[in-house]
């Protein structure tokens, strides 16, 4: 009896904090004036199809340059031989984690606008024109930030693993005469596989359900989901259509999630 007692609060809290909000909001998205009804999904269909691709293309950019990027990070971290470079590297790459979304975005408008200070500095050491200035605050600019905000927390998972790998097997490789890069690909790396999975699942969930960043950054059409959302209920008050984008969204995340849980339990089984 003690243990259910001790999980009785963790269990009202998920119940109570995700389960049921969950719930009402897939509901709602079937919910009509007149009862249940289709109607909300084939307007999210309908108006939203673009947003939908959008989405889509600009979380799954951001996670494949957010994988890379950690990956690059965390294999000159285990591999390098700089001693500066790796403390610099160490102390660096972390700042953006503690930084909100919010705030991330809009430290972006400053820096990648037309008359930001990356153009502004390009041209002052002469390296551009001013008449070559210009914007990055589009489906550029929300990407930049994804990638900026998200990659210390990948870079922290697969960094970690990384260090925590048997070095014998990468020394006995330099001792051959491998390079970094062809350690990194065929001795780290598919050690390493499943911490950069949850990885790039986490942060997939994670940039789907930002709202500050692409409101911030592009205010242009197509957008991503949660503006749409946000635009149905404040504009409209339109609850059933924001309810089907979001049940869009769930889904989504869902089918990620799940292609990752049935690799892990594939590799659990072998």
């Amino acid at each position: 009896m003690l243990p259910y007692l001790l999980l009785a609060p963790a269990l009202f809290v998920v119940g109570a904090f995700f389960l049921v909000p969950l719930a009402f909001s897939v509901g709602g998205a079937f919910e009509g004036p007149q009862g249940p009804t289709l109607a909300n999904l084939a307007n999210a269909a309908s108006l939203y199809r673009m947003d939908l691709l959008f989405t889509l293309l600009i979380v799954v950019a951001s996670t494949a340059l957010t994988g890379l990027g950690a990956v690059a990070i965390g294999g000159y971290l285990t591999l390098g031989r700089s001693k500066l470079a790796l403390r610099l590297l160490g102390a660096m790459y972390r700042w953006p984690l503690f930084i909100p979304f919010i705030v991330a975005a809009q430290a972006m408008r400053g820096f990648i606008g037309q008359n930001g200070l990356m153009n502004n500095t390009l041209v002052w050491i002469g390296l551009m024109p001013q008449e070559w200035a210009q914007s990055f605050l589009d489906w550029r600019g929300i990407v930049i930030t994804f990638v900026w905000k998200q990659l210390p927390f990948a870079t922290l998972l697969v960094a970690g693993a990384m260090a925590a790998l048997d070095r014998s097997g990468i020394e006995a490789a330099q001792n051959l005469g491998a390079n970094r890069l062809r350690i990194l690909i065929g001795i780290v790396i598919p050690q390493v596989a499943r911490n950069i999975m949850v990885a790039l699942v986490l942060s997939f969930v994670t940039m789907m359900s930002v709202l500050s960043v692409p409101m911030m950054i592009s205010g242009q059409s197509p957008t991503m989901l949660t503006v749409a959302m946000a635009w149905r209920i404040n504009s409209f008050g339109d609850y059933g259509t924001a309810n089907a984008l979001g049940l869009v969204s769930c889904v989504m995340t869902g089918l990620v999630a799940w292609v990752w849980l049935r690799q892990a339990a594939a590799e659990r089984a072998r």
